[in-house]
């Protein structure tokens, strides 16, 4: 099959399934629903002396045998007591699936104790997405514009997608911005702002250009295709962690030699660890996911961030 033949199918394909990945935006950017940073696949947008930084993305559809143009999952990143850190996938991430952090998050939430319940909230986990783009501009790095890359993105980006697919307002025509032919690029705008002695970029200003097609011709948006990557790959349960394995890190970077230990910690008689505690609201799910808290800096540049923290946690 060739190239032009792959591209007739996406055409035929694409007005069947713009409902369902509509439908799915809206469920994920409600709450509802990794790689190694080196992976040259991964396009990263640079900040400059300044703290500002510019480029102009176009968000790509997904392979043919995939359903949606994005993948989502959830990471812990954190230091403990020990001085160590905590940098790991979240097994929350897989249907019903239970996490150590998760779990112990809970009990610490359960006790009603406010320095517990901060510490909970910031072991929280994160929400990352992830999706192909055309670099149509990047002036730090011209020689990336015109190629296909893997993009990881946070809440805030997710939005302003979500908005174009689900728009807020009666009378907005709904738009699909991973279209080839009708979506539109993505001028990122980059301003890093300041939180306590932490400085995060944000992307606030970020703004949808006119609706354009990705290439004049036929050919062009054929070899585009051709070139998009396998989402699947970074939610396949074979690239996280078993409980267990997750339960040690966790115990080792927590300092807890035994379950008094844990007990100690969240200054209650306690169930194992592995158990989740029977209370009316899980932290995990209302209090301690940043899908559902709205500030300037949860959406951080998410590469930048994990290479940062994976550095820390092997120092």
């Amino acid at each position: 099959m060739s190239a032009l033949d792959d591209l007739e199918k996406y055409r035929q394909a694409k007005k069947n399934k713009f409902q369902k990945v509509a439908d799915k935006a809206e469920e994920v950017a409600k709450g509802k629903d990794f790689s190694s940073n080196d992976d040259e696949r991964f396009w990263r947008p640079t900040v400059g002396s300044d703290g500002n930084g510019f480029a102009i993305v176009r968000f790509l559809p997904e392979r043919p045998e995939e359903d949606f143009p994005w993948v989502s999952y959830w990471s812990h990143g954190f230091k403990g007591p020990t001085g160590k850190w905590y940098i790991e996938k979240c097994r929350t991430t897989l249907s019903r699936q239970s996490d150590p952090v998760a779990d112990y998050n809970n009990k610490l939430w359960a006790t009603e104790l406010k320095s517990n319940q901060d510490q909970a909230r910031r072991q929280k986990r994160r929400l990352h997405y992830i999706s192909n783009i055309l670099v149509v501009k990047d002036p730090a790095h011209p020689e990336n514009e015109g190629k296909v890359f893997l993009y990881r993105y946070g809440k805030k980006i997710f939005d302003k997608i979500n908005s174009l697919m689900n728009p807020e307002f009666d009378g907005e025509e709904r738009e699909d911005p991973f279209d080839l032919e009708e979506g539109r690029n993505l001028k990122l705008k980059i301003k890093t702002v300041t939180s306590g002695p932490n400085k995060f970029p944000n992307y606030d200003d970020s703004e949808w250009m006119t609706a354009s097609k990705v290439s004049d011709t036929d050919e062009g948006l054929a070899e585009i295709l051709t070139k998009v990557y396998a989402l699947t790959e970074f939610t396949d349960p074979k690239g996280f962690k078993a409980y267990d394995e997750l339960k040690r890190r966790l115990d080792d970077v927590m300092g807890f030699d035994t379950q008094n230990d844990v007990d100690d910690m969240t200054k209650v008689d306690v169930m194992p660890i592995n158990e989740t505690p029977k209370t009316t609201e899980s932290a995990e799910s209302v209090k301690l996911d940043d899908s559902s808290e709205s500030t300037d800096t949860d959406d951080n540049d998410e590469d930048a961030l994990m290479k940062r923290l994976e550095a820390l946690a092997k120092e």
